[in-house]
């Protein structure tokens, strides 16, 4: 891991791999918790974790250096846990149980039984990116994205599962859709996030009844 500032009140940590972009954030979000680090937000991404608003990031480094990150097979798994109903008709349902060597219901029962968590969020607000699937599952994107991905849609890319939380081009491939409302900033009264999917949250993709 590799600390460095970037602007005047923030540092980036580049991580090795999305395993340690995790024990990280759960470290940093401990220790800001118990009051050893003061950080306005503590945003992880795919190899990175940017702690932003830290007051005196020369100060900060030090202490960041001289910690630990969690091991991924330590962090908490006590805390949020959100369980989003699909329905698994997803038009690229063949194309992903061909890469899989599987059939459709096997790729079904996969999906639900697999303990999902949001490692961060991107590419749209309220768009979380879902670890938890066997590299080995990993599939590719389209190679000409939709130009219109309907909003609720569940869909797989690379080594993620994601939803789309408002309709929008995508190359993903689809797998299932729900109608769980997933980013409210209009909501009265305003949600605190406004997005229901989170990093470190835990999510199940459940079969809908």
């Amino acid at each position: 891991m590799r600390i460095r500032p970037v602007g005047a009140h923030a540092l980036l940590l580049d991580c090795d791999d999305p395993d340690q972009v995790e024990g990280w954030r759960a470290e940093l979000w401990h220790r800001r918790s118990a009051g050893e680090l003061t950080a306005v937000e503590i945003v992880p991404g795919a190899r990175t974790v940017l702690l932003d608003g830290v007051p005196d990031p020369a100060r900060a480094a030090a202490l960041v250096a001289g910690w630990t990150p969690r091991p991924a097979d330590a962090v908490d798994t006590a805390g949020a846990e959100v369980e989003v109903p699909v329905t698994y008709d997803g038009e690229d349902l063949p194309t992903v149980a061909a890469h899989w060597g599987v059939d459709v219901p096997t790729v079904v029962a996969r999906l639900t039984g697999t303990r999902f968590r949001v490692a961060f969020c991107g590419f749209a607000p309220g768009f979380a990116y879902l670890t938890g699937l066997p590299a080995a599952w990993a599939v590719p994107r389209l190679a000409t994205p939709r130009a219109r991905v309907p909003a609720g849609s569940v869909a797989l890319a690379g080594p993620y599962a994601g939803i789309y939380p408002g309709a929008s081009p995508g190359g993903w491939l689809l797998v299932g859709r729900t109608g769980l409302t997933l980013f409210d900033p209009p909501a009265d009264p305003p949600a605190d996030p406004p997005a229901r999917l989170t990093p470190g949250t835990r999510v199940r993709l459940a079969a809908a009844p």
